[in-house]
């Protein structure tokens, strides 16, 4: 290294070593294995090149490049987007047009396709799946899209490895060191006191926590499924070859790391496994590293879980964690909302989000490649006299289009008979109504779904935080169906909407009149406006507002004396909003008009963007 460069670390590294030596020996009390981390963390410094050195200065310059308001992701799998790494490089023209400067690559290390999980299963975390690519492209890749000014996500998961890697192998066969790795039993007794207070995670079609290995006669614990045996990181080992990865990984170019089910990755026998204090201990450690080594790169937390549980993961301004954590609770709460054209309930959850502090940002979406689980507050519905168990029979039976309820196409996921529970899969357009529209030729049909895609799209713009599109959605994409013909995905409801992009709708969006053209158009004037408007910026203070009619959504935006008010109709009516506070004249930015919000007509599935002037 040169003198200039080995001073760059040595400082970043006398920044953080004390708290870092200090977390690893609470957990590990291995001085030898901290001295090895030190050297891993010298070495992938010295091997990142010279241009992400450039772009960590850049942003160690300006550490909250993220939270501005320019910032806007789509989620996307390679294969199904452009077939191969190199396809999504052919597309990154396509990705600019949409607006979009942040890609989420959806999983695509090596993995066994048969028991991949999605890709969640992984067997190299130095390989890529070899009909996606290699490294090499990865990289191209990456550097494509830096010269683009598009920034790139991966995920990171590390609760497990396939039972396919190669330390899962040797464990298999017996060897010590290996089985060291992961939670190896050779009876009934440890697992069964472990299940007693471990939930699971699927009980219907992963049902446990531990998978017998009739091989080696033993169980290891996997939590998810038997296919993914979970890691040991009471082994410094693990934590250490898993560190060596996710540096080897950001030296590929990745710019936001997504860590896969964070909140399991310690295990304690009598303990829920979940949230346990020394998954923040490993986080923290985590955030530090990558100051050290590649302080542009972000850590995006996988926080499937109520906020409370959820906002730990940013840790505190002195000890910060997570930069970023998804809004998962917001998301399924929309879709509540879409389908009681109630708001009471968004509004509480939103009043939440919105008191927290202004530095934690969250990732808003209104689809994602999962299903989506009805996690909703329960005890602030049973104030209304709604159950939970009836609520969502409910909610599932209206997104899929049942008892003449609604226009939806869903499917359920993952449905359990005994428990009644079930989470639900489709796209945005389709369970907006488009597709059962479309089909039924109804011109009024349709414009009221193509309204209501629009209109969420435009609530989550409103959001704080960084909002994130999955891919197709920009163009209402609807269902993918043939997933039932094919063995491999036909059990898996998900891949309802995880289908190939449909380039030859993304070609329709050129084609004034089609709905591709009405939604990509729609979105791109918000996404323009958006990003010109400061408001926007995830420093303003943000709070709901009270319109006086539950179906509309009030929420405004405050940033140095600028004001920006957002209102949301859910239902299929036009509706007055006529309590909001700050009446006076504002400027409707999308027509451009000068109009007075103290009593204003949304129109059905419609919303107005005003700025006071």
């Amino acid at each position: 290294m040169r003198k200039k460069e080995i001073a760059e670390f040595e400082l970043r590294l006398q920044k953080h070593h004390d708290e870092l030596r200090w977390l690893y020996m609470e957990l590990y009390n291995n001085g030898s294995m901290f001295f090895e981390l030190i050297e891993y963390l010298r070495k992938f410094y010295q091997e990142r090149g010279d241009s992400l050195k450039a772009i960590d200065r850049k942003k160690e310059a300006d550490p909250n490049w993220y939270r501005r308001n320019d910032l806007l992701g789509m989620m996307l799998y390679i294969d199904n987007f452009g077939g191969t790494i190199n396809g999504v490089k052919e597309k990154l023209d396509y990705i600019q047009k949409s607006n979009v400067n942040y890609i989420h690559l959806m999983p695509f290390l090596d993995t066994v396709p048969e028991r991949s999980d999605g890709g969640y299963a992984v067997k190299d975390f130095r390989k890529v799946q070899p009909a996606l690519g290699t490294m090499e492209d990865l990289e191209d890749l990456t550097e494509a899209c830096h010269e683009k000014g598009i920034q790139v996500c991966m995920d990171f998961v590390m609760n497990h490895t396939s039972e396919d890697h190669e330390w899962a192998q040797r464990a298999r066969r017996g060897e010590g060191e290996y089985m060291s790795r992961y939670f190896f039993f050779d009876s009934r007794d440890i697992p069964d006191r472990y299940e007693q207070t471990v939930p699971q995670v699927f009980p219907t079609t992963a049902p446990g926590n531990f998978t017998w290995l009739p091989e080696c006669n033993h169980y290891v614990m996997t939590t998810f499924y038997p296919y993914q045996w979970d890691l040991n990181y009471r082994n410094p080992r693990v934590f250490n070859e898993m560190m060596a990865n996710f540096l080897y990984l950001a030296n590929r170019g990745i710019d936001i790391i997504r860590i896969d089910a964070v909140p399991y990755i310690w295990k304690e026998l009598g303990t829920s496994c979940r949230n346990l204090k020394q998954v923040h201990t490993i986080v923290r450690m985590m955030r530090m590293i990558g100051e050290i080594v590649c302080p542009s790169v972000l850590l995006l937390g996988e926080v499937v879980m109520e906020p409370s549980k959820v906002v730990p993961y940013f840790g505190t301004v002195e000890k910060p964690e997570c930069h970023m954590l998804y809004n998962v609770t917001t998301m399924a709460t929309t879709w509540h909302t879409v389908a009681t054209r109630d708001t009471t309930l968004l509004r509480e959850q939103l009043d939440k989000v919105f008191a927290l502090p202004t530095q934690y940002v969250f990732l808003n979406y209104l689809r994602c490649h999962d299903d989506i689980g009805w996690g909703l507050d329960y005890d602030s519905l049973r104030r209304f006299g709604i159950e939970e168990r009836p609520h969502k029979a409910y909610l599932n039976d209206f997104f899929r289009g049942l008892r003449g309820l609604s226009g939806s196409r869903g499917e359920l996921y993952n449905e359990d008979p005994v428990t009644g529970d079930a989470r639900l899969c489709g796209t945005t357009a389709s369970l907006c109504g488009l597709q059962a529209a479309l089909e039924a030729g109804t011109p009024e049909a349709v414009d009221l779904a193509i309204d209501a895609v629009v209109m969420l799209h435009a609530y989550m713009f409103m959001q704080s935080g960084i909002p994130v599109l999955y891919s197709g959605d920009e163009i209402g994409q609807l269902n993918d169906n043939s997933y039932h013909a094919d063995p491999n995905k036909a059990a898996d409801s998900r891949y309802l909407h995880r289908g190939k992009m449909d380039w030859a709708a993304a070609a329709r969006a050129e084609k004034p009149g089609t709905s591709e053209y009405r939604i990509f158009t729609a979105l791109a004037q918000l996404e323009t406006l958006r990003a010109k408007e400061n408001a926007f910026s995830c420093d303003a203070i943000t709070a709901t507002l009270d319109t006086g009619d539950k179906a509309i959504l009030g929420i405004a935006r405050y940033l140095h004396g600028e004001q920006l008010v957002g209102l949301f109709n859910f239902s299929d009516e036009p509706k007055t909003a006529s309590a909001i506070h700050s009446g006076g004249a504002y400027k409707n930015l999308v027509t451009g008009e000068t109009l007075n919000i103290s009593e204003i007509v949304v129109p059905a599935q419609g919303f107005f963007w005003l700025k006071r002037v």
